[in-house]
């Protein structure tokens, strides 16, 4: 049964079990520059008065392919674009609530060049800025709780296991 409904998501219950459910799919891109640092945004949270660190994210438009999601919504929050959206490797998804929000969310790794970092255009005005956090930082952050958002924790965590498990693996390795 519908209990709320906006232009963004619905809320239903079901059966006691209250769901949240995004009427587009979501992405989340993970940019890996040079190998040794990944591209993440600072963007404003007025709704927890934050700024947190995060993974570029966004929605999926209708009838547009996740991956084609993913590069829209990496260009608009980055400034960075890439038009081969072949580029977008897609990842294992993830379940941000599997019994409160039910939809999977796309995961995409996309590697960027110095000079295609370095080249980046305007971000967004909902990004305060876009900022290059070298890898070996990345598990201390997490761990300090200056990198804190759930997907962003889950994606850049799958990583860093990934890259600990195999230096290679994230070339060979899909879902």
């Amino acid at each position: 049964m519908e209990v709320h409904e906006n232009p963004w998501f619905t809320v239903n219950n079901r059966g006691g079990y209250f769901t949240t459910e995004y009427h587009l799919g979501q992405v989340v891109v993970l940019p890996v520059v040079n190998d040794n640092s990944i591209a993440m945004v600072r963007v404003r949270r007025p709704v927890i008065d934050d700024r947190p660190l995060e993974l570029p994210a966004g929605g999926v438009e209708e009838g547009e392919q996740a991956e084609v999601g993913a590069a829209r919504e990496f260009s608009e929050e980055t400034g960075i674009l890439i038009a081969d959206v072949s580029r977008f490797l897609p990842l294992a998804p993830l379940a941000v609530s599997s019994t409160r929000m039910p939809r999977l969310t796309h995961v995409f790794r996309v590697d960027v060049s110095e000079e295609e970092y370095m080249n980046r255009g305007p971000h967004d005005d909902e990004v305060v800025s876009v900022e290059r956090i070298p890898i070996q930082e990345l598990p201390r952050l997490m761990s300090s709780g200056r990198i804190y958002v759930s997907v962003t924790l889950a994606v850049l965590g799958v990583f860093i296991s990934m890259r600990l498990r195999s230096p290679d693996l994230m070339e060979t390795c899909q879902p």
